[in-house]
């Protein structure tokens, strides 16, 4: 038997709306893939910078690009998920043919130790991942 991502309690007469502590990998998958659009992931491309031990999960830097300088507009989107927080994107940065270098540097919140993926999905449609492991010490989006 599946379980649907949220579940409702009823006890006592009222309703409580439940949801997991992080993602599944279902939802990890379908998120990954509607940013793809179903194209193949391939290996490389991305840059993904950050700490692969961080004492405080509640902002945590991150910088996302491309190895190269691509053409202007080659790039067309970065986008950042997680595989441990209740929702597994994280950020998705369109570019258009104006928008000069593909570079994306900010902070996130990691709810516990995990995967994070960084994609670049560029004009030729071709889409690419980098992927790093995260320990954190003291977790952040923690839902009570």
């Amino acid at each position: 038997m599946s379980l649907p991502r949220r579940h409702l309690l009823v006890a006592a007469g009222a309703a409580v709306w439940l949801r997991p502590a992080h993602a599944t990998p279902l939802e990890m998958e379908l998120a990954i893939a509607a940013f793809t659009g179903g194209a193949p992931l391939r290996e490389g491309r991305v840059t993904l910078e950050i700490a692969p031990l961080v004492e405080n999960g509640n902002a945590v830097p991150v910088g996302l690009g491309v190895d190269e300088a691509p053409a202007p507009g080659a790039v067309r989107a970065l986008a950042l998920f997680t595989s441990g927080n209740p929702q597994p994107g994280v950020i998705v940065a369109r570019f258009g043919p104006r928008s000069g270098r593909a570079r994306l540097d900010t902070r996130m919140r990691l709810a516990s130790s995990q995967t994070v993926v960084a994609l670049a999905q560029f004009a030729d449609g071709s889409c690419w991942r980098r992927s790093a492991e995260v320990v954190v010490t003291l977790a952040a989006c923690v839902e009570s």
